[in-house]
């Protein structure tokens, strides 16, 4: 085997390694990444988690995701609003930091400057305001998506106002909330983060006797029109994103309720 051979070879055999390792270290993110005093072990929280079709789901304290390099934000993320969780108290807003838990590294904050687009929080802040441990975990870069400035505060806020109306009215939802990451979109930054044309929410309460889901589909523009507009059926939502929500639900039940468009039973 001659000089030129061997380096050839040697240097194939490191790119494989590299790649071994690399798809190591994301098929490994199937196991929860924990982070700080964690609540993730709480069978509830569990039991919503959608499936996840990049295979890399990290589990903050208060809130889990699911990570998308290709998008680089999440895909999907999930957490639970109680009625506990309704807080008046402001915090002071701090800095967006880069989320360590991704293996595959967390897009950059700095991809957003000069992009005319808000880092739109999918976990809201105001949703976490019952201590600063929790309402400053929402400023990872790993639960913010490209948004539109009247879309962040106009149709997107008053869907968010609504689910806490729905916390406070049912005691406790759960919701999993993300963006379309499908079809032709923008990108920004030199990472290219994706723009989003659609966002989504999905809810569940199974606080009651009966349990009730109720999904919104949202075009990525701001909108007068009345939130019971937006509603679509889970299965729509599914079909778009790839996402099973429900999955650890009956059969019987998840199939029913994923396949209404009908937003009775939810206090509008």
């Amino acid at each position: 085997m001659n000089r030129k051979t061997k380096y050839a070879l040697i240097s194939g055999l490191i790119l494989f390694a590299i790649f071994c390792v690399r798809w190591y270290l994301i098929e490994s993110a199937l196991v929860p990444v924990e982070t700080g005093t964690t609540i993730i072990t709480d069978s509830d929280r569990a039991f919503f988690l959608p499936t996840s079709t990049t295979n890399q789901v990290v589990h903050h304290n208060t809130y889990s995701l699911s990570y998308s390099e290709r998008h680089e934000q999440a895909e999907w993320v999930a957490y639970e609003l109680k009625k506990s969780h309704l807080s008046s108290t402001n915090h002071k807003r701090p800095y967006f930091e880069i989320d360590k838990s991704v293996i595959t590294e967390a897009a950059h904050w700095r991809n957003f400057k000069n992009s005319g687009y808000d880092k739109g929080h999918l976990c809201p802040a105001g949703d976490r305001r019952f201590s600063k441990e929790a309402h400053d975990e929402t400023f990872l870069t790993s639960n913010i998506s490209p948004q539109n400035h009247d879309f962040n505060s106009g149709i997107w806020n008053r869907l968010e106002q609504k689910v806490r109306y729905w916390a406070r009215k049912y005691d406790g939802v759960f919701v999993i909330t993300g963006g379309v990451l499908k079809g032709n979109m923008d990108a920004i930054g030199v990472e290219g983060v994706s723009v989003p044309n659609q966002f989504y929410k999905v809810l569940i309460n199974r606080n009651n006797e009966t349990t009730k889901m109720i999904a919104f589909l949202m075009p990525h523009k701001d909108s007068k029109k009345p939130l019971y507009e937006f509603v679509v059926s889970v299965d729509e939502v599914e079909a778009l994103t790839g996402i099973d929500f429900f999955p650890k639900l009956d059969d019987a039940i998840e199939h029913n309720l994923e396949a209404s468009n009908s937003y009775k039973g939810w206090s509008f």
